[in-house]
């Protein structure tokens, strides 16, 4: 990280525009930025590696990515733990599923003067968020879509556990299709499953599907408060 930028330093592996890559069964620690950051690449995979004690996001799919499935990773340790994001910037398609996500605060080695840490998981378009255990994620558990940026999302059977909000959804107005159905929310502070404007509560609870003011691009059903 000392030789300066935001992102192509302080990293354990960088995969920046390359496809077909597979980066698995790595022991990553102590990083000042991300474990894995693929920025720009397509169809790549990030499996079965265990990440700790990172200082920004654990694992990153960034910019203009095409694919990207990420699965069977630990993290314990990080200001973020998982963001497939970007959609701005044409970042899309990409799977979370069977990854431990613990341990996040939300202070980052990151120099930024607008810093949102925290999060279990951030997804953004075309992306299915399943059979995730998050645990211990002060801002949110899994976070779906940023302002207008959220097209066909999904989040299901997901355990969250002492989270800020569990599962947080765009309710900006041009925000795309999200699907939240049959997660488990334990010990969530602010809220189970919240429509969200930007940084803004926009919605009561939503987690149980039946809200009146659930936004009509959302689908919620079938999820377990606690």
């Amino acid at each position: 990280a000392r030789s300066g930028g935001t992102g192509p330093y302080g990293n354990g592996i960088n995969v920046f525009r390359a496809g077909g890559v597979v980066v698995s069964n790595n022991v990553i620690d102590d990083c000042d930025f991300s474990a894995i950051r693929m920025n720009s690449g397509t169809n790549v995979q990030i499996l079965g590696n265990a990440c700790r004690r990172l200082g920004e996001t654990a694992i990153f799919a960034e910019f203009g990515f095409d694919g990207a499935v990420i699965a069977n990773n630990i993290i314990d340790g990080a200001a973020s733990g998982i963001s497939i994001t970007n959609f701005n910037s044409g970042g899309r398609l990409g799977v979370a599923s069977g990854n431990i996500v613990r341990n996040l605060n939300t202070t980052s080695r990151l120099p930024t003067e607008d810093p949102i840490y925290g999060i279990g998981i951030a997804a953004e378009a075309d992306v299915a968020i399943t059979g995730n255990v998050i645990e211990g994620a002060p801002s949110v558990g899994i976070a779906l879509g940023w302002g207008p940026y959220l097209r066909d999302v999904t989040a299901n059977a997901n355990v969250i556990r002492h989270a800020g909000i569990g599962i947080a959804v765009s309710a900006v107005e041009g925000s795309g299709s999200a699907v939240i159905t049959d997660n488990l929310i334990a010990d969530a502070t602010r809220g189970a499953v919240l429509g969200m404007r930007w940084r803004e509560i926009a919605t009561g609870e939503l987690a149980d599907g039946t809200a009146s003011d659930t936004p009509a691009h959302v689908s919620v059903s079938r999820n377990r408060v606690s």
